[in-house]
């Protein structure tokens, strides 16, 4: 997909416009999905127009954070799912994608139950039945998969435009007055049932997996890597995101007056449920055309937003773990963890509770929003990462007031309901919903300030210093001709050292030291990264290279970057080396998943002869030096 679609820069605007135009509408049918639909209704049919605001505030936070999501992946050419594997601690970023793992599911569940009550609602199939039938729309997917991404979006705007008519008729057939509607624009204070609503719309309208779907999408334009060309593929994408997600808005809003000029005006308080609006439709509005039309809409939407949950499932996979999955087996792992919990309900509690499970699933998803918003906020703010095109102090302002509005929404909605819970002895509040806040909390407030105190430590680094090398006395016969030597910039490093110059004395073997530069600027860039992790680790290898050289031993500094295993066996081969030596951390299945396992990828990579020198921790590792020094 990256880079597939060509930019001309001979053409006109309008053509180039168009060339850039598609990522945001693909990411546009999330803000459509039928969650979206239950909180809608729930909202117009509950409290009329008063709720219209936020569905507005909603939507202007998504311009602003979809924006900031498409320059992430067009200048750093890194989705957020990427960079925040690159940017924080391997742990971290297991509970990240886990979260997030949580949240396509939720979304995933939204999309099944409206597409299972869209068929009810047209053909007359069983809601249980509908919603195992989700399952095979897979093959859908893989059909539209075959034919590229152009097609793609152009399958997915056709839905879009299905939709929008829909609801363009369903307004003029239901005539909503004008003064009470404008009169919704107005911000109202939110408690009880109006501030869950509103999470559920803000969790509806700001999916956190379109952050890392539209990162992802808008590097399928091959740009011109200039900051002209940058600048350009930036303002077409701000342009589309605009149209499209004002598109987004135009939908929800319409649910929501609908719903109000429908059911709220004539005394139906209490219409959540998508087929009870159905049903309603037609009475109120005097037409069979309008029900007819909901739920082609309603299908529309729920197929829609497959295709992009899935392709955002799949990107959220390889991004935060590098686990590539076939297509096919990652839309069937995700959809039958999104049936399962409706196959439950429905046969538990019957179908009238579905609805609930909708706005519950939204709901889910605004909670998973901040762990999105404020890495994305962070990374698009870092010049290091974005250099010219890093946000501007009052772009920042205003990143940073969305994620303070969505922190502090989801931190009430999480007192309130555990309060709630604990004072009416709720298990799933006590059990569930307390553990993980007790856990996700901290995360969250280290999470915003991770970079203050990344900066804070970068200032304080400590030196590594020069290993001390023993002196040593050849007693082996001469074997290698040039021997390769991969360093961490370690303290581990003097143990190395100390256990194969005994080999290069005595093969009088000439020296390589490697070292990889795995930060994220070097992972963007490669070698001509000079970042300030880069810089130190330059010196340092000069100043172990210097050490060996007066010592007698011939000594060359090579410095790579980006994937250690690659990058070692990469220029070890360049180098024409005849061994390659690295240090072993002694780590074990749960340490090998967390911290990587470099020998056991490496061995794969390149013939040359591999040895591994088992290092122990720091202090047993200076003693280890120590003995090794006395006894040659």
């Amino acid at each position: 997909m990256h880079a597939s679609v060509r930019v001309s820069p001979t053409t006109g605007f309008w053509r180039r416009l168009l060339t850039f135009s598609g990522p945001a509408f693909m990411v546009s049918v999330g803000y459509m999905d039928p969650g979206n639909w239950a909180t809608d209704l729930g909202a117009g049919s509950q409290f009329g127009y008063q709720l219209i605001w936020v569905i507005l505030l909603s939507n202007l936070m998504a311009i602003i954070l979809q924006t900031l999501s498409a320059r992430l992946g067009i200048v750093s050419r890194r989705d957020l799912a990427q960079a925040c594997r690159d940017h924080y601690p391997p742990a971290v970023t297991a509970v990240l994608w886990i979260v997030c793992e949580i949240a396509i599911a939720a979304c995933d569940l939204a999309e099944v139950l409206g597409s299972a009550i869209a068929l009810h609602l047209l053909v007359g199939i069983p809601l249980l039945w509908g919603v195992l039938a989700t399952a095979f729309d897979v093959l859908l997917l893989l059909a539209l998969q075959s034919y590229g991404i152009r097609r793609m979006e152009a399958v997915i705007l056709s839905l879009v435009g299905t939709i929008g008519v829909c609801f363009m008729v369903e307004m003029f057939l239901s005539r909503p007055p004008l003064v009470p509607l404008l009169q919704g624009f107005v911000p109202g204070y939110l408690s009880g049932s109006r501030l869950y609503l509103a999470i559920g719309i803000l969790g509806a309208t700001v999916m956190p997996h379109n952050l890392y779907l539209h990162s992802a999408l808008v590097q399928s334009r091959a740009v011109e890597r200039s900051k002209q060309g940058l600048g350009e593929a930036a303002g077409f994408n701000l342009v589309d995101s605009i149209v499209a997600l004002n598109a987004a808005f135009f939908v929800n809003a319409a649910i929501l007056v609908l719903a109000a000029a429908t059911f709220y005006r004539t005394g139906h308080h209490k219409v959540a449920s998508l087929e009870e609006a159905h049903a309603l439709l037609a009475p109120l509005l005097g037409t069979t055309l309008a029900p007819i039309l909901f739920a082609v809409a309603l299908l529309a939407a729920g197929q829609s937003s497959t295709i992009t949950g899935t392709m955002a499932g799949q990107i959220v996979m390889e991004g935060f773990v590098s686990l590539r999955m076939k297509p096919w087996l990652r839309r069937l792992v995700t959809r039958l963890l999104a049936i399962t919990p409706a196959v439950v309900v429905i046969l538990v509690r019957g179908s009238r509770a579905v609805d609930d499970l909708l706005i519950l699933s939204q709901v889910i998803l605004s909670l998973q929003l901040s762990f999105a918003v404020v890495p994305l906020t962070h990374f698009t703010s870092d010049r290091r990462r974005m250099g010219s095109f890093a946000t501007p102090w009052w772009g920042q302002i205003l990143a940073w007031s969305c994620t303070a509005i969505i922190v502090s929404l989801n931190v009430k909605l999480v007192f309130e309901t555990i309060v709630d819970g604990v004072r009416h002895n709720h298990w799933a509040a006590q059990y569930l919903l307390l553990p993980a806040a007790a856990i996700l909390g901290p995360l969250l407030v280290w999470m915003i300030l991770e970079p203050f105190w990344r900066r804070l430590k970068e200032q304080q680094r400590r030196v590594v210093p020069t290993p001390v090398l023993p002196a040593l006395e050849s007693s082996l016969p001469q074997k290698y001709r040039r021997i390769a030597i991969a360093l961490e910039a370690a303290p581990s490093d003097g143990q190395i050292l100390a256990s194969v110059i005994p080999l290069i004395r005595a093969s009088e073997a000439e020296v390589v030291l490697i070292h990889v530069v795995e930060s994220a600027t070097a992972r963007f860039i490669g070698e001509i990264a000079d970042d300030s992790e880069t810089r130190h680790d330059a010196e340092y290898l000069d100043r172990v290279a210097d050490q060996l050289r007066s010592a007698g031993m011939p000594c060359k500094p090579r410095l790579g970057a980006g994937e250690p295993c690659e990058e070692i066996a990469r220029l070890a081969e360049e180098e024409h080396a005849d061994l390659i030596v690295t240090g072993a951390h002694g780590h074990k299945l749960l340490g090998d998943l967390f911290h990587g396992s470099t020998v056991d990828e490496l061995r794969h990579l390149t013939g040359i002869p591999l040895l591994t020198i088992r290092t122990a921790p720091t202090s047993q590792g200076e003693k280890a030096l120590t003995r090794a020094a006395l006894r040659y």
